[in-house]
């Protein structure tokens, strides 16, 4: 069984960094999947912020967090979400998510997601 667990969410002023992280667990867990971070808003849906694929050769990353918000893979299983310059609309449940892709390709849409985390709370005050 594939495991997806947060971690890194708290509360910060507008401006300040923090960073997610993202543990795959499960012996069926494909070391070639592109892993994403979705976040999700106080009465709204669920949006794509960042997925790089396995080798870390191929990221997207959402217009309105680029260039403030980092993804990276530190390995097969782990992948972190650096976020600086944080503001409140930032403010969100961020999720981790499995992508179906294994090829190299990173999709952006909920629907190609295999494997959810249970997500982690940022609070961003201003």
């Amino acid at each position: 069984q594939v495991q997806l667990v947060e971690s890194g969410g708290g509360s910060v002023q507008a401006g300040d960094s923090l960073r997610l992280s993202c543990a795959a667990s499960g012996r069926t867990f494909s070391s070639y999947r592109t892993m994403s971070w979705f976040r999700q808003a106080p009465g709204k849906e669920r949006d794509f912020v960042a997925g790089i694929n396995w080798t870390g050769s191929t990221v997207k990353v959402a217009d309105a967090v680029k260039g403030r918000f980092t993804i990276s893979r530190d390995n097969a299983r782990t992948v972190a979400l650096l976020m600086d310059s944080l503001k409140p609309e930032d403010t969100a449940v961020y999720y981790c998510a499995a992508d179906s892709a294994t090829l190299g390709q990173v999709n952006t849409e909920m629907k190609y997601m295999d494997y959810w985390g249970k997500g982690t709370l940022v609070t961003v005050s201003s």
